[in-house]
């Protein structure tokens, strides 16, 4: 069982499953991240749910290029942690199941398409403590620092 970060579930509410892929990738010292401005401004990894029928790389690639405009070489898997959490964009509370991966940024080649991102370097150090949520804090200090 993947280990839980954040709030535990609420008894009684119904929760849907949602698996996603999420990656660190770093390159001279800094984070390859995106800032999602609404429905509340948050630093993320870049990365979101994998589509039914979608296998997980397929998805890291497409979410990764949608996000931050980059493609991405040589990812490896991480590991995986759970948060149970209302997911404003879809109206549902969301067990979500958060495979990460680290890879290589390889090249930009356009803008982030997902409307309300922006791709952006940060140094890791900082990034360890601004990403918006307790998983991906956890990952990142413990693979850049």
């Amino acid at each position: 069982m993947a280990p839980r970060y954040g709030e535990a579930p609420e008894t009684g509410r119904r929760y849907i499953f949602r698996p996603g892929v999420y990656a660190i990738l770093p390159r001279d010292g800094a984070l390859l991240l995106t800032h999602q401005s609404e429905p509340y401004p948050e630093y993320q990894l870049p990365g979101g749910g994998i589509d039914p029928g979608e296998q997980p790389l397929a998805a890291l690639h497409r979410e990764i290029r949608e996000e931050t405009g980059w493609t991405i070489a040589n990812p490896r898997r991480l590991g995986a942690f759970r948060r149970f959490t209302f997911m404003p964009d879809y109206d549902i509370w969301a067990e979500k199941l958060c495979i990460l991966y680290a890879a290589q940024p390889v090249f930009c080649r356009e803008a982030p398409s997902e409307p309300g991102h922006t791709a952006l370097w940060m140094p890791a150090d900082l990034a360890a403590e601004m990403l918006g949520n307790p998983g991906e804090r956890d990952f990142v200090r413990r693979l850049c620092l």
